[in-house]
């Protein structure tokens, strides 16, 4: 059995995407210039795989933090893989460049290596990013995502994003891209939350047909202090069978919870601000699961998500009543 995982996969558009990236999403509590920070730290360490979004609202400082390591000789722009992504705000598709648009005037890029529909959910266009009723509650609006995607396969032709995708999508979100009369560009990934409690075996299979990119995040769990957690949810880094195999191998827990996604051929985001963990984290490249390892860490799905989004649960286009 090829134990060995690459560290970069080959994109149906024919571009290469590093098999670990950086996780910049944060918690309000956290400050901005830690992100930053944690990037710096990141990219010494060996990342070249940055995921950002508009609506983390930190794109500035991780274009910073890219332009420092730029500019010290660290790496060269075309070193580092950054992604962003359009947020539901702007699904229409006059709007979808003017998102890209703004996210690359704030990284301080000319394009972006990588360009996301966040999640197929639309929300009422406008300057929030959860635009509020007087009751408070959110207000969604709908779009046809076929014609999104045109406005996104526009941004790949005008050079603005090398690369296209989804983020949150079902199969049948991603089925509807994929017949779309005129298609031009398939998504070249589907970045989906995906760890040992919900391994997404079912979806993964289903990309893998259509030669798309699975990309997890929350593959560590999430972190409790993340506003859209389900409360007392359990932490998988405790989990004692993980901990077990970890056990054997020497290794931290979240450097098998990591290892576990990369063999299985997705590409995996790791998030942390901390620097032990950091470089920790990419260390899940120097060691490997046997096959008995990962049908006991199989083992561990219950299908069980953590972000579930409850406000959004009766959008039309909520992408999580499906299987998968």
């Amino acid at each position: 059995m090829n134990y060995i995982v690459p560290l970069s996969i080959k994109l149906n558009d024919g571009y290469f995407m590093p098999t670990l990236g950086l996780g910049t999403s944060a918690p309000a509590k956290v400050a901005k210039s830690k992100v930053e920070e944690a990037i710096q730290i990141a990219v010494d360490v060996g990342y070249r795989h940055i995921d950002s979004a508009y609506i983390y609202l930190n794109e500035e400082e991780v274009g910073r933090a890219i332009r420092k390591k730029i500019a010290n000789g660290t790496v060269r722009r075309e070193d580092i893989f950054c992604t962003s992504k359009v947020w539901s705000t702007f699904l229409h598709p006059e709007l979808v460049q003017k998102c890209l648009e703004r996210s690359l005037k704030k990284l301080q890029l000319s394009y972006v290596d990588l360009y996301l529909i966040h999640c197929p959910m639309a929300l009422k266009p406008g300057e929030e990013i959860f635009p509020k009723d007087t009751h408070g509650k959110i207000i969604f609006d709908t779009v046809d995502l076929c014609s999104t995607w045109e406005a996104m396969e526009k941004c790949k032709d005008a050079g603005l994003a090398k690369s296209i995708g989804v983020s949150n999508f079902n199969r049948r979100q991603l089925e509807k891209i994929l017949n779309k009369p005129g298609l031009k560009y398939k998504p070249v990934c589907n970045q989906v939350e995906c760890h040992l409690y919900h391994n997404q075996s079912k979806l993964l299979e289903f990309c893998k047909s259509k030669d798309i990119v699975l990309t997890a995040y929350g593959a560590l769990g999430s972190d409790p202090a993340k506003e859209w957690r389900k409360k007392n949810s359990p932490v998988i880094l405790e989990d004692p069978v993980l901990n077990s195999v970890a056990e054997k191998h020497g290794r931290t827990p979240a450097q098998v919870a990591l290892r576990y996604q990369l063999q299985r051929g997705l590409v995996v985001l790791a998030k942390s601000f901390s620097e032990k963990r950091i470089k920790e984290n990419f260390q899940a490249f120097d060691f490997h699961l046997t096959p008995e390892d990962m049908k006991t860490l199989d083992g561990l799905n219950k299908n069980m998500r953590f972000f579930e989004d409850a406000e959004f649960f009766f959008h039309p286009d909520y992408p999580f009543l499906d299987e998968y």
